[in-house]
């Protein structure tokens, strides 16, 4: 996990730290927990899955008789039907990250009724009741990160918006971002959703720079959505464009914040290794004596070349 981004989680490290130490093969406890995700259909997902599947791993091999089951799904009927699977399976806890929010909801509820220990990460559901444990990188500041950046590096000017997925996260984000630009010179002169996803950024900012004569800045507010603004910008031999600002911290994108690339100056991180911060917290719901419930929020923090390094690991997927 990326360096001084975590607000509350270093009690549950210790608490893992004490647990791993203190079970034995004699005080094994049978326990399955069943882990739901996007598949990796774009990077941050990618690490995601990545974080999950270390992360099963380990788990299994620190705590006698825990059972992790791991299911990627493309989209939110098949992660529904995953959710199926799963109970059938008599998991004793639950780890989704939701597709989206809307969709997901009623299925997670359906589990929950089950007895099952929930645990939500990232894509928060449109119910909060039905979650045990929430884990979300901080989105409200995801977002108010960006719009400052922007009131205080282009100060006036056009910009346009790349939305996620519409999700609760994305709606905390983007109402932030605004909201940082009140007073400002900066105006949001268009808003669309691109899912995340390089080929869909690519096709809208397309259609952005068709309508727009004078685009002064983008938020792509996802760093795979970036790389997709930046080759339709390429493409388009567009000068008029001072700088795109992604986020979740793309090794890809981070390395350009260090080498000082111009159009991408700055970056917000967005941790994916969070699934797993998540899944050993409801672990230790099972393997201490601490209740685990509640909510844990990871910090977004400012990504420039000042601090890029802090953020940089070529080894990952992501």
């Amino acid at each position: 996990m990326r360096r001084r981004t975590v607000l509350k989680l270093a009690v549950t490290a210790g608490l893992l730290a004490g647990v791993a130490t203190g079970v034995s093969a004699q005080e094994k406890k049978n326990v399955t927990i069943g882990v739901s995700i996007p598949a990796a259909t774009h990077g941050w997902t990618g690490g995601v899955v990545y974080h999950a599947q270390e992360a099963a791993k380990r788990l299994e091999q620190t705590y006698p008789g825990l059972k992790v089951v791991v299911k990627t799904s493309p989209d939110g009927a098949s992660q529904a039907n995953a959710l199926e699977d799963l109970t059938a399976q008599n998991i004793d806890a639950l780890v989704v990250l939701p597709f989206n929010s809307d969709e997901l909801t009623g299925p997670v509820r359906e589990v929950k009724r089950n007895g099952t220990f929930v645990t939500v990460v990232d894509r928060g559901l449109t119910d909060p009741a039905i979650q045990d444990i929430y884990v979300a990188g901080n989105n409200p500041e995801f977002g108010r990160v960006a719009g400052k950046y922007f009131v205080d590096n282009l100060k006036e000017g056009n910009v346009v918006v790349l939305r996620g997925i519409p999700t609760v996260i994305d709606e905390e984000r983007v109402s932030n971002f605004e909201k940082a630009l009140e007073g400002s010179g900066v105006k949001v002169i268009d808003k669309q959703y691109a899912n995340w996803n390089r080929d869909d950024a690519f096709r809208v900012m397309q259609d952005y720079l068709a309508k727009h004569p004078k685009i002064d800045a983008v938020w792509a507010s996802d760093d795979d959505m970036a790389l997709g603004v930046l080759e339709a910008i390429r493409q388009a031999k567009r000068d008029d464009i001072k700088f795109v600002l992604g986020g979740a911290g793309m090794k890809e994108m981070v390395k350009r914040v260090m080498e000082g690339d111009k159009m991408i100056p700055a970056n917000v991180s967005y941790p994916p290794a969070m699934i797993a911060t998540a899944m050993n917290t409801t672990a230790s719901q099972f393997y201490s004596n601490a209740p685990m419930r509640g909510t844990y929020v990871l910090d977004a923090e400012l990504i420039t070349k000042e601090n890029a390094e802090e953020h940089y690991y070529p080894n990952s997927p992501f």
